[in-house]
């Protein structure tokens, strides 16, 4: 596809949302128009492609909202697009609306999605939008920062009341089976102990014998942080108070994280990720996952990308470990 032939593109936001998906949105929009694309919004993610729930953007579409939390073109996940003749109805439509190229807002599962779209011939470029931060191809996803603020936030809040009843709270953040959110608001809170599904841990040598220690000599509460993919909180604070003495109590932070205006660092992001795939689609450049690595942008071929596996780097749980005593 060249420069030329793009008219007419169509953006959506799928999966879970982030904070920043809005920047994202309005990115892709005035950047399109600056070059004259036509842009559709996609509300409901894949399943507006289905229902035909599209309908065209303009400047003042995207006014005002890139300081919201959420998406103004909703979000939703779709069983239907998994299968066949979801995808096929979902590209008709498209092709209804002249729609050339779609830009995808979202997660792995939103990937994927893209994928099987580019499939039925038409194209898509991939915004990476989680606040898991889990997306391989990428170093940063939007919306992480402001989840772990929020999460920084919370947690503080509970410390208060922790620290006046001498406990140990056990505090479950969001992350599906990733430990990033988990591991820099551990280290950001003075977390006693976090743990990961990156990491196998053992309740006795990692926390219980760890807060027996850091008891006898002079700490008197306890914060445990713990990745939703780690573990029951529930079951982990109840078996730490059996084994300490030490009244514990779970705390699930939640969709809370999902919420609230993005921070300044998820609005730049989303802002220059927005500009650079329509970048992208002008050079007819298609079917690609874009991001960051070392604050330079990096594109894949989608499939490529879905392979890719992000490794963890454990050295902030060791400086956590190190400084929480």
């Amino acid at each position: 596809m060249t420069e030329s032939k793009i008219k007419k593109i169509g953006v959506l936001t799928s999966g879970g949302d982030a904070p920043g998906m809005n920047a994202a949105i309005r990115a892709v929009v005035r950047t399109a128009l600056s070059r004259n694309i036509k842009v559709f919004g996609i509300k409901h993610g894949y399943n507006g492609l289905i229902n035909n729930d599209i309908q065209e953007m303009h400047l003042r579409s995207v006014s005002e909202i890139i300081h919201r939390g959420g998406t103004v073109l909703y979000t939703a996940r779709s069983p239907e697009f998994i299968t066949l003749q979801g995808q096929q109805t979902a590209a008709a439509h498209c092709r209804e609306h002249g729609i050339q190229a779609v830009v995808v807002i979202g997660g792995d599962g939103s990937f994927r999605g893209a994928k099987d779209l580019s499939a039925q011939e038409v194209p898509c470029i991939c915004i990476p939008g989680t606040i898991d931060n889990d997306i391989a191809c990428t170093d940063y996803t939007i919306g992480y920062d402001t989840a772990m603020n929020t999460a920084v936030e919370m947690i503080d809040k509970l410390r208060d009341t922790t620290q006046s009843h001498e406990r140990c709270s056990v505090v479950e953040v969001m992350g599906r089976n990733a430990g990033y959110i988990a591991v820099n608001t551990g280290l950001a809170t003075g977390a006693l102990v976090t743990l990961v599904p990156e990491k196998p841990f053992d309740v006795d040598k990692d926390i219980v014998d760890k807060m027996k220690f850091t008891r006898k000599i002079g700490k008197k509460h306890f914060i445990i942080i713990v990745a939703e993919g780690a573990g029951d909180s529930s079951a982990l604070a109840k078996e730490i108070e059996e084994k300490t003495g030490i009244e514990s109590r779970a705390t699930v932070l939640g969709h809370v994280q999902r919420g609230g205006a993005p921070s300044l660092r998820d609005r730049v992001a989303a802002s220059r990720l927005g500009y650079h795939a329509i970048d992208l689609l002008t050079q007819g450049i298609t079917d690609r996952v874009i991001g960051f690595k070392s604050d330079d942008f990096v594109d894949y071929d989608i499939v490529e990308a879905l392979a890719m596996h992000k490794e963890m780097d454990f050295s902030l749980l060791d400086i956590s470990s190190t400084l929480s005593v």
